[in-house]
């Protein structure tokens, strides 16, 4: 699971763009390029789009700039599948509160253009790249309504040919002997498999590793991939960072817990700020019920001695009378 313990940390994420799949070069194009009219995703905001950044543009839909660089030669689909993954698409990604603690769009843009150079060296070259997009207009409602005012996602959009540099070899067709076996020329091959191949990992003497099993033990990929990211940025002088969790869910999910997870402490807040009202309801109710139990508890006393009272005034008038007559004007004191 994802951690919130509030440390900034970089994430890059690689994924297939196929034809057969909810990922699409046409979708990833559509979105990326802010190219629909509605979006599934309440957070964007039109208005901010114009503030998007292209570090680089494509040259018409993703599919037609595919096309473009095959014809220029410089990527060869030579030994590819029909069904094969011709692009891939890297999401690079920090948390909402790291752009916004160091001054939101600018210092995105600074990030990303920077980041963007890491994107160059990842794929290989800049030749390879279709797409570089930064989104600055995808807002924050976790954040947004944590901070009561707006705050926005920054990311950056790589989509990429995946290219290996593929050598030809000469065949035993070669006239030459000599040459049969060598290298007859270099390909840019377009290969996901390839290029995201896991090789087998070394130790510290350089030799191949294998498990208890004597299976090799492979070097994954997708975890160099987070390592050269955060590597890159580091020594472009981002040092107030960790790295990313490969495998993790904050990757490119961060915004997303972080909207969900405040939505729950303020749905906390207000259920704790409602039992708090109704507990002062109900101490309110209690007073009252005291209040109206001690009054009518006086009442009953100040009746029961008005009946005590109206029940000895008669008595009195009677002694009253009774000393007159008999006594005259003597007072109690003057009697033996």
């Amino acid at each position: 699971m994802a951690r919130n313990d509030g440390v900034d940390r970089t994430f890059v994420r690689n994924r297939d763009l196929r034809l057969d799949k909810k990922a699409t070069p046409q979708s990833a194009y559509e979105h990326n390029e802010r190219k629909k009219q509605f979006y599934s995703n309440v957070d964007v905001v039109n208005e901010r789009t114009p503030m998007n950044v292209h570090f680089k543009s494509p040259t018409g839909t993703y599919e037609e700039t595919f096309d473009a660089l095959e014809r220029e030669n410089v990527i060869s689909t030579w030994g590819m599948k029909p069904n094969s993954t011709k692009m891939c698409e890297l999401i690079f990604d920090v948390n909402s509160a790291y752009f916004y603690n160091h001054g939101g769009y600018e210092f995105a843009k600074q990030f990303y253009a920077d980041a963007y150079q890491a994107a160059i060296k990842i794929v290989g070259g800049e030749q390879y790249i279709i797409s570089a997009v930064m989104h600055a207009d995808e807002r924050n409602r976790g954040m947004s309504a944590a901070l009561g005012e707006d705050v926005y996602h920054y990311h950056l959009h790589v989509v990429y040919v995946p290219v290996v540099q593929k050598e030809i070899l000469w065949t035993k067709r070669c006239k030459d002997p000599s040459l049969v076996g060598t290298v007859k020329k270099i390909i840019p091959q377009v290969s996901r498999v390839k290029k995201w191949h896991s090789a087998q990992a070394l130790d510290e003497n350089g030799k191949p590793m294998y498990n208890a099993k004597g299976e090799p033990v492979l070097h994954n990929s997708y975890s160099d991939l987070q390592d050269n990211f955060y590597n890159y940025m580091r020594n472009a002088g981002y040092t107030d960072m960790e790295r990313g969790e490969y495998g993790s869910t904050e990757e490119h999910l961060t915004v997303t817990q972080f909207k969900v997870e405040k939505e729950q402490q303020r749905l906390a807040s207000l259920q704790a700020e409602s039992r708090e009202k109704e507990m002062a309801i109900l101490g309110l109710e209690e007073l009252k019920a005291q209040a109206e139990g001690d009054l009518h508890d006086t009442t009953m006393e100040v009746s029961a001695a008005q009946d005590r009272l109206n029940d000895l005034t008669p008595r009195i008038k009677d002694a009253e009378a009774f000393i007159e007559k008999h006594l005259g004007g003597r007072t109690r004191h003057a009697l033996p």
